[in-house]
């Protein structure tokens, strides 16, 4: 058995979570929503693998009529990705468990209404259809306002925006909800958690490693922050992120499931901290919003191609979609985000521009190893 802090319930469907019930793995479909057979066969390849949540994206009206069938044909316990327009909630109620927003998303869209006006109507719709609520909190998207108040310290910026989304929640008498607070950096996630777990120990608490990568990286910085945290009592319900192909998606249940049995048998392997010291690769797990499949190969040839530099202590991004990718590569040395037909390349926050799929990895080279020379000049 995994001790476990003594959070409150929240049932999600016909899964509960926290107070002592088995910590929930789940993951996300990658498919378009609008695929309504694709969408219903990946839904039931994770539930078949042991995963107790599905998350699917919603970000249309096509989007929602296509989630009503899927809705009809799935048995798994759905939960909706709400990222660009929270208004969709009312929408696609009648059809999930859970929705989760992203409190940085939440602040960017329709500016001039308030945060709290906007809390109060996802928390309306949650109540008037029996739905749980995922606070979301991402280290890339984190709202401005509060990030301008911790300058130097990332991880107090996305723990106090999950503080501040809880007293609204608290506020408007709703405590149906449940926390994540995500970076690509295994540490930093512990940390977050555990700055959290702290203040709120009664909420429960969804962990993961956003962006965590591509196997066996990504399963090894998961493993790192998850060892770290449920041995510690903290933690409620898991998603492992891997950058993987459609057919094998519902492979982060497997390897979530198999973390949680060694965690409970006592077999840790995840002593050492994570290195900063060289080369590392984030990219974020195939999803939905992916809108060109060449993605995941394109991550996997960036990895082989960056083989050479990896003594150097040098961060390149590989996201997926126009929601995450413009925000979390801003922290990376070199950054590409994939729109249809192109990939767009970042140094940092500065945009150099946009490339094709058969162009991007040459150009990628240029600037890491341009990076690399900088670098060396200094030393």
């Amino acid at each position: 058995m995994i001790k476990r802090n003594p959070t409150r319930e929240v049932r999600v469907g016909s899964v509960t979570l926290g107070a002592g019930h088995d910590i929930a793995v789940q993951s996300m479909c990658a498919t378009r929503t609008r695929d309504i057979d694709a969408t219903v066969e990946q839904a039931e390849a994770i539930r078949e693998a042991g995963g107790t949540l599905v998350r699917v994206a919603v970000d249309s009206a096509r989007d929602v009529e296509a989630l009503v069938e899927v809705r009809r044909q799935s048995r798994a316990n759905l939960v909706v990705d709400l990222q660009e327009s929270y208004r969709l909630a009312e929408k696609v109620a009648p059809y999930v468990d859970k929705v989760r927003y992203n409190p940085g998303h939440l602040w960017h869209h329709e500016k001039d209404r308030p945060v709290r006006d906007k809390v109060a109507f996802l928390v309306d719709v949650a109540r008037t259809h029996d739905l749980a609520i995922r606070i979301g909190v991402n280290c890339g998207s984190v709202d401005p306002e509060v990030k301008a108040r911790h300058p130097e310290d990332d991880v107090q910026a996305m723990v106090e925006s999950a503080l501040e989304h809880c007293r609204l929640m608290d506020d408007l008498g709703f405590d149906r909800y449940v926390v994540s607070l995500k970076d690509s950096h295994p540490r930093q996630v512990i940390e977050a958690n555990h700055r959290f777990a702290a203040v709120r120990p009664e909420v429960p608490l969804h962990l993961g490693v956003t962006e965590a990568g591509m196997p066996p990286e990504g399963i090894i910085k998961t493993r790192v922050a998850f060892e770290q945290l449920l041995s510690r009592g903290i933690g409620d319900t898991i998603r492992v992120s891997l950058t993987l192909p459609n057919p094998r998606k519902h492979e982060e249940v497997t390897v979530g499931r198999q973390i949680l049995d060694d965690i409970a048998a006592g077999r840790f392997r995840s002593v050492p901290v994570f290195d900063d010291d060289t080369l590392n690769i984030i990219s974020c797990p195939s999803c939905s919003r992916v809108e060109n499949e060449r993605f995941v190969e394109l991550a996997q040839q960036v990895k082989e191609m960056t083989a050479y530099a990896e003594s150097h202590a040098l961060t390149i991004a590989v996201m997926g979609c126009r929601v995450n990718g413009p925000g979390e590569t801003d922290d990376a040395d070199l950054g590409l985000w994939c729109g249809p037909t192109h990939v767009n390349l970042k140094k940092g926050t500065q945009t150099l521009g946009a490339y094709g799929y058969d162009e991007i990895l040459p150009r990628l080279k240029e600037e890491l190893d341009a990076l690399i020379a900088a670098r060396s000049a200094k030393a």
